[in-house]
Protein backbone atom coordinates (compact mmCIF):
# COMPACT_ATOMS: atom_id res chain seq x y z
CA UNK A 1 0.00 0.00 0.00
CA UNK A 2 1.78 3.60 -1.34
CA UNK A 3 1.47 6.54 1.32
CA UNK A 4 -0.21 9.07 -0.60
CA UNK A 5 1.14 12.95 -1.05
CA UNK A 6 -0.65 15.78 -2.15
CA UNK A 7 0.14 17.89 -5.68
CA UNK A 8 1.40 20.63 -3.55
CA UNK A 9 3.37 18.99 -0.92
CA UNK A 10 5.50 16.92 -3.22
CA UNK A 11 5.73 19.72 -5.59
CA UNK A 12 7.43 21.83 -3.49
CA UNK A 13 9.87 18.51 -2.49
CA UNK A 14 10.45 18.45 -6.18
CA UNK A 15 10.70 22.24 -6.79
CA UNK A 16 13.55 21.90 -3.64
CA UNK A 17 15.22 19.14 -5.14
CA UNK A 18 15.75 20.46 -8.58
CA UNK A 19 17.22 23.41 -7.10
CA UNK A 20 19.22 22.11 -4.76
CA UNK A 21 20.91 19.68 -7.86
CA UNK A 22 21.29 23.08 -10.07
CA UNK A 23 23.31 24.52 -7.37
CA UNK A 24 25.82 21.39 -6.80
CA UNK A 25 26.13 21.01 -10.52
CA UNK A 26 26.41 24.61 -11.44
CA UNK A 27 30.58 24.90 -11.63
CA UNK A 28 30.48 21.75 -13.63
CA UNK A 29 27.96 22.63 -16.30
CA UNK A 30 29.66 26.31 -16.00
CA UNK A 31 33.14 24.96 -17.08
CA UNK A 32 31.17 22.40 -19.59
CA UNK A 33 30.25 25.49 -21.96
CA UNK A 34 33.42 27.08 -22.04
CA UNK A 35 34.75 23.95 -22.60
CA UNK A 36 37.25 24.29 -18.90
CA UNK A 37 38.20 21.01 -17.77
CA UNK A 38 38.48 20.26 -13.34
CA UNK A 39 40.65 17.16 -12.76
CA UNK A 40 39.47 17.43 -9.51
CA UNK A 41 35.49 17.81 -9.95
CA UNK A 42 35.41 16.49 -13.13
CA UNK A 43 35.59 12.65 -12.02
CA UNK A 44 32.25 12.86 -10.27
CA UNK A 45 30.77 12.93 -13.45
CA UNK A 46 33.28 10.92 -15.77
CA UNK A 47 33.57 7.91 -13.44
CA UNK A 48 30.21 8.11 -12.21
CA UNK A 49 28.63 8.69 -15.47
CA UNK A 50 25.61 10.39 -13.91
CA UNK A 51 24.78 13.90 -16.22
CA UNK A 52 23.34 16.75 -13.83
CA UNK A 53 20.01 16.04 -15.75
CA UNK A 54 19.84 12.80 -14.19
CA UNK A 55 20.24 14.36 -10.21
CA UNK A 56 18.23 16.90 -11.28
CA UNK A 57 15.56 14.08 -11.99
CA UNK A 58 13.24 13.81 -7.95
CA UNK A 59 12.21 10.28 -6.82
CA UNK A 60 10.01 10.34 -4.09
CA UNK A 61 11.23 6.66 -3.47
CA UNK A 62 9.30 3.35 -3.01
CA UNK A 63 5.89 3.30 -1.06
CA UNK A 64 5.13 6.02 -1.90
CA UNK A 65 2.24 7.29 -4.34
CA UNK A 66 1.88 11.53 -6.06
CA UNK A 67 -1.52 12.16 -6.53
CA UNK A 68 -2.38 14.12 -9.84
CA UNK A 69 1.18 12.82 -11.09
CA UNK A 70 -0.45 11.81 -14.68
CA UNK A 71 3.01 13.98 -16.37
CA UNK A 72 5.31 10.55 -15.17
CA UNK A 73 3.46 8.31 -16.58
CA UNK A 74 6.61 8.51 -19.33
CA UNK A 75 9.40 7.91 -16.51
CA UNK A 76 11.07 4.59 -16.43
CA UNK A 77 9.80 2.41 -13.82
CA UNK A 78 6.62 4.24 -12.82
CA UNK A 79 3.01 3.62 -12.95
CA UNK A 80 0.21 6.25 -12.91
CA UNK A 81 -3.30 5.02 -11.54
CA UNK A 82 -6.85 5.86 -12.84
CA UNK A 83 -6.99 8.01 -10.31
CA UNK A 84 -4.04 9.90 -11.64
CA UNK A 85 -1.61 8.87 -8.16
CA UNK A 86 1.98 8.14 -9.92
CA UNK A 87 4.17 5.60 -7.49
CA UNK A 88 7.57 3.43 -8.75
CA UNK A 89 6.49 0.09 -10.10
CA UNK A 90 8.18 -2.11 -8.15
CA UNK A 91 7.35 -5.23 -9.73
CA UNK A 92 8.90 -4.12 -13.14
CA UNK A 93 11.91 -2.54 -10.84
CA UNK A 94 12.74 -5.70 -9.35
CA UNK A 95 12.01 -7.94 -12.04
CA UNK A 96 15.03 -5.80 -14.33
CA UNK A 97 17.14 -5.05 -11.46
CA UNK A 98 16.39 -7.16 -8.41
CA UNK A 99 20.34 -8.77 -8.83
CA UNK A 100 21.18 -5.25 -8.65
CA UNK A 101 19.52 -5.03 -5.07
CA UNK A 102 20.61 -8.03 -3.85
CA UNK A 103 24.34 -7.36 -4.95
CA UNK A 104 24.31 -3.85 -3.11
CA UNK A 105 22.15 -4.92 -0.08
CA UNK A 106 24.94 -7.72 0.62
CA UNK A 107 27.18 -5.65 -0.39
CA UNK A 108 26.60 -2.39 1.86
CA UNK A 109 25.36 -5.02 5.09
CA UNK A 110 28.89 -6.32 4.52
CA UNK A 111 30.51 -2.89 4.98
CA UNK A 112 28.75 -1.98 8.01
CA UNK A 113 29.37 -5.32 9.65
CA UNK A 114 32.74 -4.89 9.18
CA UNK A 115 35.60 -3.01 11.44
CA UNK A 116 37.06 0.42 9.54
CA UNK A 117 40.77 0.44 8.22
CA UNK A 118 42.29 3.69 9.04
CA UNK A 119 45.76 2.68 8.39
CA UNK A 120 45.89 3.03 4.33
CA UNK A 121 47.03 7.01 4.24
CA UNK A 122 45.52 7.52 0.74
CA UNK A 123 48.57 5.88 -0.76
CA UNK A 124 46.46 4.23 -3.45
CA UNK A 125 46.98 7.49 -5.30
CA UNK A 126 50.51 7.54 -5.15
CA UNK A 127 50.48 3.55 -5.93
CA UNK A 128 48.66 4.88 -9.76
CA UNK A 129 51.60 7.29 -10.44
CA UNK A 130 54.71 5.09 -9.53
CA UNK A 131 57.05 4.92 -12.35
CA UNK A 132 55.24 6.74 -14.03
CA UNK A 133 56.76 9.54 -16.46
CA UNK A 134 55.31 13.04 -16.69
CA UNK A 135 53.64 12.49 -19.56
CA UNK A 136 52.12 8.88 -18.46
CA UNK A 137 50.27 10.69 -15.79
CA UNK A 138 46.38 10.63 -15.72
CA UNK A 139 46.19 14.43 -14.74
CA UNK A 140 48.84 16.20 -16.88
CA UNK A 141 47.63 19.43 -15.85
CA UNK A 142 48.62 18.86 -11.88
CA UNK A 143 52.22 18.25 -11.37
CA UNK A 144 53.52 15.87 -8.70
CA UNK A 145 53.75 17.93 -5.61
CA UNK A 146 57.34 16.57 -4.59
CA UNK A 147 58.67 15.00 -7.79
CA UNK A 148 58.55 11.78 -8.91
CA UNK A 149 61.92 10.52 -7.28
CA UNK A 150 60.61 11.41 -4.17
CA UNK A 151 56.94 10.33 -5.30
CA UNK A 152 58.42 7.04 -5.64
CA UNK A 153 60.55 6.99 -2.67
CA UNK A 154 57.03 7.48 -0.34
CA UNK A 155 55.89 4.19 -2.23
CA UNK A 156 58.93 2.12 -1.36
CA UNK A 157 58.77 3.30 2.06
CA UNK A 158 55.47 2.07 3.06
CA UNK A 159 53.33 -1.04 3.32
CA UNK A 160 50.39 -0.55 1.36
CA UNK A 161 47.55 -2.02 2.38
CA UNK A 162 44.94 -0.94 -0.37
CA UNK A 163 41.21 -2.80 0.20
CA UNK A 164 39.31 -1.43 -2.87
CA UNK A 165 39.37 -3.08 -6.34
CA UNK A 166 38.42 -0.31 -8.11
CA UNK A 167 41.37 1.82 -7.00
CA UNK A 168 43.43 -1.12 -6.94
CA UNK A 169 43.22 -1.75 -10.31
CA UNK A 170 44.34 1.32 -11.11
CA UNK A 171 48.29 0.86 -10.14
CA UNK A 172 50.54 1.27 -12.27
CA UNK A 173 51.76 -2.63 -13.19
CA UNK A 174 55.10 -2.12 -10.33
CA UNK A 175 52.99 -0.75 -7.80
CA UNK A 176 50.46 -3.95 -7.62
CA UNK A 177 52.93 -6.21 -6.62
CA UNK A 178 53.54 -4.07 -3.07
CA UNK A 179 49.89 -3.83 -1.98
CA UNK A 180 49.66 -6.38 0.51
CA UNK A 181 45.97 -7.23 -0.24
CA UNK A 182 44.88 -8.47 -4.02
CA UNK A 183 41.32 -7.49 -4.14
CA UNK A 184 39.31 -8.59 -7.11
CA UNK A 185 35.67 -7.80 -8.49
CA UNK A 186 34.36 -11.29 -6.92
CA UNK A 187 36.03 -10.64 -3.39
CA UNK A 188 34.74 -6.70 -3.13
CA UNK A 189 31.64 -7.92 -0.49
CA UNK A 190 34.31 -9.43 1.39
CA UNK A 191 37.05 -6.46 1.63
CA UNK A 192 35.31 -3.27 0.99
CA UNK A 193 35.44 -1.50 4.69
CA UNK A 194 33.96 1.85 5.70
CA UNK A 195 37.30 3.53 6.43
CA UNK A 196 38.35 3.77 2.52
CA UNK A 197 37.83 6.84 1.12
CA UNK A 198 37.08 4.85 -2.32
CA UNK A 199 33.93 3.39 -0.57
CA UNK A 200 32.56 6.15 0.62
CA UNK A 201 32.21 7.71 -2.73
CA UNK A 202 30.87 4.76 -4.57
CA UNK A 203 27.79 5.00 -2.19
CA UNK A 204 26.87 7.67 -4.62
CA UNK A 205 27.19 4.65 -7.84
CA UNK A 206 25.14 2.32 -5.65
CA UNK A 207 22.25 5.13 -5.18
CA UNK A 208 22.42 5.72 -8.49
CA UNK A 209 21.75 2.21 -9.61
CA UNK A 210 18.88 1.80 -7.17
CA UNK A 211 17.27 4.49 -8.98
CA UNK A 212 13.58 5.35 -8.52
CA UNK A 213 13.56 3.35 -5.07
CA UNK A 214 15.96 5.77 -3.45
CA UNK A 215 14.15 8.88 -2.40
CA UNK A 216 15.95 12.03 -4.34
CA UNK A 217 17.42 13.65 -0.88
CA UNK A 218 19.36 10.28 -0.35
CA UNK A 219 20.69 10.61 -3.66
CA UNK A 220 21.61 14.29 -3.68
CA UNK A 221 22.91 13.71 -0.13
CA UNK A 222 25.26 11.13 -1.61
CA UNK A 223 26.44 13.21 -4.28
CA UNK A 224 27.82 15.51 -1.83
CA UNK A 225 29.42 12.66 0.12
CA UNK A 226 31.10 11.66 -2.72
CA UNK A 227 32.22 15.39 -3.84
CA UNK A 228 33.53 16.13 0.10
CA UNK A 229 35.51 13.12 0.13
CA UNK A 230 37.05 13.61 -3.73
CA UNK A 231 38.46 16.90 -2.56
CA UNK A 232 40.56 15.25 0.47
CA UNK A 233 41.35 12.10 -1.62
CA UNK A 234 43.16 14.42 -4.16
CA UNK A 235 44.53 16.87 -1.61
CA UNK A 236 46.12 13.86 0.31
CA UNK A 237 47.83 12.61 -2.97
CA UNK A 238 50.97 13.35 -4.78
CA UNK A 239 49.40 15.98 -7.36
CA UNK A 240 49.67 19.45 -6.33
CA UNK A 241 46.40 20.82 -6.50
CA UNK A 242 47.19 24.88 -5.29
CA UNK A 243 45.28 26.82 -7.00
CA UNK A 244 42.55 24.94 -6.70
CA UNK A 245 39.17 25.31 -4.31
CA UNK A 246 36.53 23.52 -3.07
CA UNK A 247 33.02 24.03 -3.59
CA UNK A 248 32.97 26.67 -1.19
CA UNK A 249 35.53 28.69 -3.15
CA UNK A 250 38.56 27.80 0.15
CA UNK A 251 41.62 26.80 -1.31
CA UNK A 252 42.84 23.22 -1.06
CA UNK A 253 45.78 22.60 0.84
CA UNK A 254 47.73 19.52 0.49
CA UNK A 255 47.11 16.88 2.72
CA UNK A 256 50.91 15.61 2.98
CA UNK A 257 50.71 11.73 3.83
CA UNK A 258 54.40 11.38 3.91
CA UNK A 259 54.44 13.17 7.18
CA UNK A 260 53.19 12.27 10.74
CA UNK A 261 51.20 15.10 10.50
CA UNK A 262 49.89 14.66 7.10
CA UNK A 263 49.11 11.22 8.15
CA UNK A 264 47.38 12.23 11.83
CA UNK A 265 45.11 14.46 9.47
CA UNK A 266 43.78 12.22 6.74
CA UNK A 267 43.05 9.51 10.06
CA UNK A 268 41.06 12.27 11.20
CA UNK A 269 39.09 13.08 8.24
CA UNK A 270 39.02 9.12 7.78
CA UNK A 271 36.80 8.76 10.52
CA UNK A 272 34.86 11.61 10.23
CA UNK A 273 34.15 10.28 6.30
CA UNK A 274 33.26 6.67 7.78
CA UNK A 275 31.26 8.07 10.09
CA UNK A 276 29.07 9.94 7.87
CA UNK A 277 29.45 6.98 4.93
CA UNK A 278 27.56 4.34 7.37
CA UNK A 279 24.84 6.56 8.00
CA UNK A 280 24.61 6.70 4.66
CA UNK A 281 24.91 3.46 3.66
CA UNK A 282 21.91 2.85 6.62
CA UNK A 283 19.26 4.89 5.15
CA UNK A 284 20.12 2.97 1.33
CA UNK A 285 19.38 -0.07 3.17
CA UNK A 286 16.28 1.13 5.01
CA UNK A 287 14.99 2.52 1.24
CA UNK A 288 15.45 -1.13 0.24
CA UNK A 289 13.57 -2.53 2.97
CA UNK A 290 10.85 -0.53 2.61
CA UNK A 291 11.17 -1.21 -1.63
CA UNK A 292 11.19 -5.00 -0.53
CA UNK A 293 8.21 -4.98 1.86
CA UNK A 294 6.19 -2.72 -0.61
CA UNK A 295 6.64 -5.58 -3.37
CA UNK A 296 6.85 -8.44 -1.19
CA UNK A 297 10.49 -9.57 -2.44
CA UNK A 298 11.99 -11.35 0.00
CA UNK A 299 15.62 -10.29 0.96
CA UNK A 300 17.97 -13.24 -0.59
CA UNK A 301 19.14 -15.63 2.11
CA UNK A 302 22.91 -15.97 3.33
CA UNK A 303 25.47 -18.25 2.21
CA UNK A 304 26.40 -20.35 4.20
Amino acid sequence: MSRPIARDRWSVRQADHEARADALTAGHRARRLRGEPHPIEDFLFTYYPVKPAELRRWHPGAGVSLASGQERTDWRYYRVASDGAASVDLAAFFAKRGQTVDYVEGLLTATLDRAPQFGCFGLHEWAMVYHLTPEQLRHTRLPLRIGHAATDAVVESHTIGCSHFDAYRFFTPDAAPLNRLSPTRETQPDMEQSGCLHAGMDIYKWVTKLGPVVPGELLLDAFEFARDIRFVDMQASPYDVTGFTDHEGVELAPIPIETTAGKQEYVRRQREFAVRGNALRQRVLDAIAIARAAVGAPAPAEAG
